[in-house]
């Protein structure tokens, strides 16, 4: 040891003093402000010792004392004084009120918050807690000031089950991995998958943590219940906390305390919150301090805020998605939407036709845009495809993907892309983004965030469009059951019932146009866009029992089904991804990222049965993301994400078989039958004689048939390269046929056996008497 003189005394105060004033500063930097030396990566590693219930220092347990309305309580933001919750490029400035021009980011007012400001503070509302650190970090953190913060990521996965953290947790379906916004619970809300985070225990001293695992200006935070069908679990209030190191927690407040935010009373309607200050840090965590009497503390919640540059960050560099192309990333309303398809024809007028297919129940006509090197016509031999989005009006994401493919192809066409070229040239596409602009409306008026799970998902008239089509299943299943039924049903082309198309039935006016528009072009094949999931989802979608609600029901062309599923799902970045977690309760990578629709859940009426059964064309339900009304910032990931998916399964119109059906003059005979040997489904020839029958790779005998003509066949070879096997058919004309063609020639008609026999007999019978 070193002695200390008599002089000594008064440097050994001043060192005491200096160690404390610095652990004191230590203090207030770890009160959510960085260390700006900190490693972060090497802190995620650290000890956790923390994750543990305990109280905050200071505070008593009062249950249920903590009721909305109360001093320093904070009340929802209501979805009118920020509308839609949908940034747009107005939206880089933080939003005013209309009453007195105030940020709504401003510290609400507490009990007497009427009181006029002092002078000199009225620049002090509304600003963010700024770090310390050096002027490259200020300037940095200056940039963002302004920005609209979007979601962390809690909805759409990018948020980890690793980043979520609570107190305890009920049981393991329940812990704090399910707390997130939208969720969905299964039907049986096992051990596994439930629909929310639900505390182990009832009192003030629980919480719900996220790590965004880099420095982070946190700007609000929405919450939801449980989602379940069997028991109503919400929290009415709670506290927001930050911290840098997860142990020492700073408390978001106002003048008078700690700021106590009005959750949510009932289960489903999300309630955002906008902090009083953005607040910089690394942790954030929800306290709830009262819940729903007859429930327990459960929620769902999403975070907002804006990640702060930071190019040193491994987990940002990790996840970083960004793209190239150059295309409008937002969300259009209709007015927008239909703006965009006139900007796309503009500049790609030789090759882009926008017509609509009929009108929505509010008058909103359905418009699509076809794409071709001849559009607006038919070619003979060129096969037909189709997009459609928005059946359900608050599934925005393949709404915006469609509008993003249009610009896409385009562009691309006019840049010479010699696969998009190809495309379009030997292929008319027809991409309709919005078959339900009505529900859209809706959805698009509360916001990305703010809708829930179900706003907006029916037409006007509360119908879902999905499931709105005439049920053939139940026909042909009942005609293959019954052989010695008097009614026989074809395999396919399966007429639509009388009672369908009477007025009085229950179909939405979006539902008759769509299946004019089906009727009326010969597509081939088709995908409609859907969300809230990530799987593609082939018929039959309707379970042939009667008593099983899920269970493997395949088409006749199962085989070829499942090849147009996988062939989207294996290019997709995320489907086939045997890392990624599932978006609710179903896991899909047992079968790559695809499934049967009924063995999934039976519908009945669904858009790809219908399609299958009384048209030529195959349909497919593709869910292209977790999250059914991404935030707009999400849009360039989500269309890497699916881009080259969208250009390959539009490729596969080319696989199979194709050709014309002609009589011994070269004309083409239009509702001839093309069967293939056994597979127990037959499609029609189209106007022309033309026809495309999907197939998968290998060799097959194709038969024809038409009312008057002889029956012909041969065997055609699909091979693995991508392009149609060309197999054309030349018919003759029966003898009966040319006899009835000479007759009318010559203006009579021929006289049937049967009935000159009738005559005969009459002759004798007046003779004998």
């Amino acid at each position: 040891m070193i002695a200390l003189g008599k002089g000594s005394s008064c440097s050994s105060q001043l060192c005491l003093a200096l160690c404390a004033f610095g652990l004191l500063l230590l203090g207030d930097l770890s009160q959510a402000v960085p260390m700006d030396d900190q490693d972060y990566y090497l802190q995620e590693i650290s000890n956790r010792d923390h994750y543990y219930s305990f109280p905050y220092p200071g505070e008593e347990y009062f249950p249920f004392t903590e009721q909305p309305g109360e001093e320093g309580t904070i009340r929802a933001a209501q979805p009118e004084e920020h509308p839609g919750f949908k940034p747009s490029r107005k939206e880089l400035k933080p939003k005013k009120s209309s009453k007195k021009g105030k940020s709504i980011l401003e510290t609400p007012p507490a009990k007497n918050g009427n009181k006029k400001k002092k002078k000199g503070e009225k620049n002090n509302r509304g600003k963010e807690k700024m770090p310390d650190g050096d002027s490259e970090s200020q300037s940095a953190y200056e940039d963002i000031r302004e920005v609209y913060c979007p979601p962390l990521g809690l909805e759409t996965l990018k948020i980890t089950d690793f980043q979520l953290h609570a107190s305890t947790a009920k049981r393991y379906g329940l812990g704090a991995h399910r707390g997130r916004l939208n969720i969905q619970a299964g039907v049986n809300e096992n051990d596994f998958y439930d629909g929310a985070w639900c505390a182990g225990r009832n009192d003030p001293f629980q919480w719900i943590e996220v790590d965004a695992r880099r420095l982070t200006k946190f700007t609000g935070v929405i919450t939801q219940g449980r989602n379940s069908l069997w028991s109503s679990n919400w929290v009415t209030s709670y506290r927001v906390l930050v911290s840098n190191d997860s142990h020492a927690w700073t408390a978001v407040k106002n003048e008078s305390g700690d700021v106590i935010f009005e959750g949510n009373s009932e289960k489903e309607i999300p309630v955002l919150n906008m902090l009083p200050v953005p607040l910089v840090a690394r942790y954030i965590r929800i306290n709830p301090r009262s819940w729903y009497e007859e429930g327990s503390i459960c929620m769902r919640l999403e975070i907002l805020g804006c990640p702060l540059p930071d190019p040193n960050n491994y987990y940002h560099r990790r996840n970083e998605m960004t793209t190239t192309d150059n295309l409008d990333f937002k969300h259009h309303n209709y007015k927008e939407m239909r703006q965009l398809m006139k900007t796309v024809n503009k500049m790609c007028p030789n090759i882009t036709r926008i017509y609509n297919i009929g009108k929505s129940h509010q008058g909103l006509k359905l418009y699509a845009v076809e794409i071709s090197d001849n559009p607006g016509e038919h070619e003979v031999g060129e096969p037909e495809f189709r997009y459609i989005a928005g059946a359900h009006g608050n599934e925005v994401l393949g709404r915006e993907l469609i509008l993003l493919l249009m610009q896409f192809m385009c562009q691309e066409y006019l840049a010479g892309n010699p696969r998009i070229v190809h495309l379009i040239e030997d292929t008319r596409i027809h991409l309709l983004p919005s078959v339900n602009p009505d529900g859209y409306d809706k959805a698009y008026k509360a916001g990305s965030e703010l809708g829930g799970w179900s706003l907006g998902r029916w037409t006007q008239d509360g119908i879902d469009i999905n499931n709105n089509f005439p049920d053939l299943n139940s026909l042909l299943w009942e005609s293959e059951d019954q052989k010695k039924s008097k009614r026989k049903v074809p395999n396919h082309h399966i007429p639509i019932p009388d009672w369908y198309l009477s007025e009085n039935a229950t179909v939405a006016v979006e539902t008759r146009a769509i299946i004019a528009w089906m009727e009326k072009i010969p597509f081939v094949l088709g995908g409609n866009l859907q969300g809230g999931e990530l799987v593609v989802a082939y018929p039959y979608d309707m379970v042939r029992s009667l008593w099983k609600t899920q269970d493997y029901t395949p088409t006749p062309d199962d085989h070829v089904f499942r090849w147009l599923a996988y062939s989207y799902a294996s290019t997709h970045r995320l489907m086939t991804d045997a890392r990624r977690r599932a978006c609710h309760t179903e896991d899909f990578q047992k079968e790559d990222g695809t499934v049967n629709g009924a063995s999934w859940h039976t519908v009945a009426g669904s858009i790809n049965d219908f399609s299958y059964l009384h048209t030529n064309c195959f349909e497919l339900s593709i869910y292209v993301g977790c999250d059914k009304y991404p935030h707009e910032s999400e849009l360039p990931e989500e269309w890497e994400n699916n881009r080259e998916s969208l250009i390959v399964f539009m490729e596969q119109v080319h696989r199979g078989i194709k050709g014309i059906v002609k009589d011994v003059h070269g004309r083409g005979i239009p509702n001839a039958i093309i069967s293939v040997e056994g597979v127990n489904h037959d499609i029609r020839t189209g106007a022309d004689g033309d026809y495309w029958r999907l197939l998968n790779p290998g060799e097959y005998v194709v038969g024809v048939k038409a009312e008057g003509y002889t029956g012909a066949t041969k065997t055609c070879e699909v091979g693995y390269d991508m392009g149609a096997t060309q197999c054309d058919f030349t018919i003759t004309k029966t003898n009966m046929a040319r006899i009835k063609e000479i007759m009318r020639k010559f203006g009579k008609q021929p006289i049937s056996l049967s009935l000159r026999r009738l005559r005969q007999r009459a002759r004798q019978w007046r003779q004998r008497r």
